[in-house]
């Protein structure tokens, strides 16, 4: 694409010379009043260019080198696991938005002696919140089918081949969202901040702890301490809501982006 000024058109005495419809008319006008400023055109046929350039260099899928369009028919439901996990992610992501209008991550109690204010926090989308009670249903059971997507979506990746030349770079980035996957679990457990989260929350710092040589900056990285405290429930609320769902989206449209290039791989 040159960026040298092109030619003038007359683009209305072409379009007069046309037959067209109000809305192809329409639509024409559009396109040239936005190409006349911005150049959109010269873009898409780059990306035009660039699309059919990358096609034509990806090798044929297995059902088409070897025929076996009638052969491997009973695999086809496990090819959308992904799509699967990925639908569960989105209903998480937006569940998880509309609870963090009500939950307030502090460990501190309102009174001394209380329960802390986000176990109470939770207690009142749980018992008070209009919908609330299918929110966070909502929002747990959608976290959890994405998990066992997820898991079962790397099976069948492993099982059929999938992760085999040229496609290791799409495994290696389906094991860290697995890992991230984990992550989100975990640090999501956290966040009501009762027993189960207090305990669940003291597993992760000793096993922090064992790790040899980091263990210790490790836990205060990622705990606040060697003891759980506002600033790991602080940590965990970060993690949860600001860093994962951006990095795990980035991750997740690489991922969908190669699927995407290279084709799915049947089975072998």
């Amino acid at each position: 694409m040159s960026l040298q000024k092109r030619d003038d058109h007359d683009h209305d005495a072409w379009l007069q010379n046309k037959d067209l419809t109000a809305v192809e008319r329409g639509f024409l006008v559009s396109l040239v009043w936005l190409d006349q400023r911005f150049r959109i055109v010269d873009y898409l046929e780059l990306l035009e260019t660039l699309y059919y350039r990358v096609n034509l260099q990806m090798p044929k899928s297995h059902t088409e080198q070897y025929d076996l369009d009638n052969k491997f028919w009973y695999w086809y439901p496990l090819y959308t696991l992904g799509f699967f996990s990925t639908l569960a992610y989105l209903v998480a992501a937006v569940s998880g938005a509309l609870l963090g209008f009500y939950y307030s991550p502090a460990s501190a109690g309102a009174a001394p002696g209380e329960a802390s204010v986000a176990y109470n926090s939770i207690a009142y989308i749980m018992q008070d919140l209009q919908f609330g009670f299918m929110l966070r249903s909502i929002h747990r059971w959608s976290a959890q089918v994405m998990t066992a997507a997820v898991f079962l979506h790397m099976l069948r990746v492993y099982f059929t081949g999938g992760y085999k030349e040229p496609r290791e770079l799409n495994w290696l980035l389906g094991i860290v969202l697995i890992s991230l996957t984990m992550v989100f679990g975990y640090t999501g457990y956290l966040l009501p901040w009762d027993q189960l989260a207090f305990w669940a929350g003291q597993i992760g710092v000793e096993m922090a702890l064992s790790i040899p040589l980091a263990g210790e900056w490790v836990a205060q990285l990622i705990f606040g301490g060697f003891s759980l405290s506002q600033s790991t429930l602080q940590r965990m609320y970060i993690l949860h809501v600001f860093l994962l769902p951006f990095v795990v989206t980035a991750l997740i449209a690489l991922h969908i982006g190669i699927v995407w290039v290279q084709g799915i791989a049947e089975p072998h």
